[in-house]
């Protein structure tokens, strides 16, 4: 690029990703926590806290908030290797986001308790994924390089995974519930796909709503991830809340879909768990 400044050692194929940089006014420095005892100390000192909170209001087990402190620090300490070792290559960058999607498909399903409907849930959550990724992609708002993919689709992802839960969770209690009138639908001459839907149909809005309080008080109530991560990463204010703004509509449009999506496999008795499978005969 002629007239450019960039510096030496960046690659071709990050020109256009740096160079929207250069036009701001301000120069950004970026910020890094590193890991290290002043990071260990903060951490077992907020655990610490956890525990004498629980204690506190005397919360059962508190040895679990022990646990999903070991855990999310293997793990994320697992994942920093995993995407260090693949980011540099596309292909494996779409192997890893296959795996992590896979994962959540098996989380989704373990948490509705419908292990044997992931078919289902995985159309249901691709449904909302793929449309909402296709339209980031092919407008150009992101690069099509790993060390964007993941961040953003990890995002997504799950994100996509809660609503799917929310979802067929509030949709399974209620015809839980409201089995009496199911029954009586039926015995109107109704088919079972129409017996259920009136029953589900009025609870997918509940799923939706923190996704939509997510959007409407990002700024006033919350910064989220996005926006803290950029400007961690040296971006303007300006790119932070650009990058915040396109997670969190492509959420909201994401978990639409989902929902949308699952109550129709819901109604037609494709996603459900044993215990609705059997009380739902038609």
């Amino acid at each position: 690029m002629q007239g450019s400044s960039l510096p030496e050692g960046i690659p071709a194929t990050e020109i256009r990703w740096v160079a929207p940089l250069s036009l701001t006014r301000h120069t950004f420095v970026g910020v890094s926590i590193d890991p290290g005892w002043p990071v260990a100390i903060a951490v077992a000192a907020l655990l610490l806290l956890t525990v004498a909170a629980y204690a506190v209001g005397r919360l059962p087990q508190p040895g679990q908030t022990v646990v999903a402190m070991a855990r999310a620090t293997g793990q994320l300490s697992l994942a920093a290797l995993i995407i260090t070792s693949v980011v540099a290559s596309l292909w494996r960058s779409a192997a890893l986001l296959t795996v992590m999607f896979g994962i959540a498909v098996v989380t989704t399903t373990r948490r509705i308790g419908a292990p044997r409907a992931w078919p289902w849930a995985t159309f249901a959550m691709l449904a909302g994924l793929l449309p909402v990724m296709a339209i980031v992609v092919l407008t150009g708002t992101i690069p099509l390089q790993g060390i964007a993919l993941i961040p953003i689709v990890g995002i997504l992802a799950g994100n996509t995974m809660n609503g799917h839960t929310l979802t067929c969770r509030r949709a399974f209690e209620g015809l839980r519930e409201e089995h009496e009138s199911y029954e009586a639908y039926l015995a109107l001459g109704f088919t079972r796909s129409q017996a259920i839907a009136p029953i589900i149909h009025r609870r997918v809005p509940e799923a939706l709503i923190p996704g939509l309080d997510q959007v409407r008080t990002a700024g006033v109530v919350t910064l989220p991830g996005a926006f803290i991560g950029v400007l961690l990463g040296g971006g303007s204010p300006a790119q932070a809340a650009a990058a915040q703004v396109l997670v969190l509509v492509g959420i909201m449009a994401a978990q639409s879909i989902t929902a949308v999506t699952a109550e129709r496999f819901i109604r037609e008795a494709r996603l459900l768990p044993p215990d609705l499978r059997a009380a739902l005969r038609p």
